[in-house]
């Protein structure tokens, strides 16, 4: 059943509310999956925080009209054949890490002889700039992720507080060897 205008409205309005809150896209071309596999990739999403539909190219035009993506010509052309979309909206790396683990763990599936790859990212945008369906999987999927960026922020800010501890425990920790040379050498002149 076809949909109403006041539901395109409404769904058009949805999506342009995801597009202006996440902080990355991720553009996916999921023809010819079975359902049992798409449905365990919306489960692997979900789990991740991650929005992920399956939308008509139509409506996402006209929820990017206006913007400065309805202009351009890259994104318009990843919006033909069947589309689904992923909005990160806390960690931009998460939803290309989620695609290229999940099509390494299902190559079995989704890479049959004398057929087209399957879930094959077809873009993405990032930060208002849009990239091509390899970059989602060479660059974006290995971007580190929002815990590995604080874990290395923190490394980093931890470090010269290391340094100085162990500066600061040299001048003694020199002594002790100097005094258990001191007893060692003794104890051999004595024995």
């Amino acid at each position: 059943m076809p949909l109403t205008t006041e539901e395109k409205k409404a769904q058009v309005e949805e999506l342009r509310a995801s597009f202006d809150k996440a902080i990355a896209t991720v553009f996916l071309d999921y023809r010819g999956v079975d359902v049992e596999t798409i449905t365990e990739l919306r489960t692997k999403f979900r789990a991740a925080g991650i929005e992920y539909r399956v939308v008509k190219n139509n409506l996402i035009r006209k929820a990017l009209e206006g913007t400065e993506l309805a202009e351009n010509e890259q994104l318009g052309a990843m919006l033909k054949g069947m589309t689904g979309v992923a909005w990160s909206y806390e960690d931009p790396s998460t939803a290309a890490k989620i695609i290229k683990d999940f099509r390494k763990d299902k190559k079995d599936v989704l890479a049959k002889k004398n057929e087209p790859e399957k879930l094959v990212p077809k873009g993405a945008v990032l930060s208002g700039e849009v990239m091509d369906g390899k970059a989602v999987e060479t660059t974006l999927a290995s971007l580190p992720g929002k815990d590995e960026i604080r874990a290395q922020l923190l490394a980093t800010l931890m470090a010269p507080a290391q340094n100085l501890v162990a500066q600061l425990a040299a001048p003694g920790q020199n002594l002790a060897y100097v005094f258990d040379a001191i007893k060692r050498k003794q104890e051999e002149e004595g024995a």
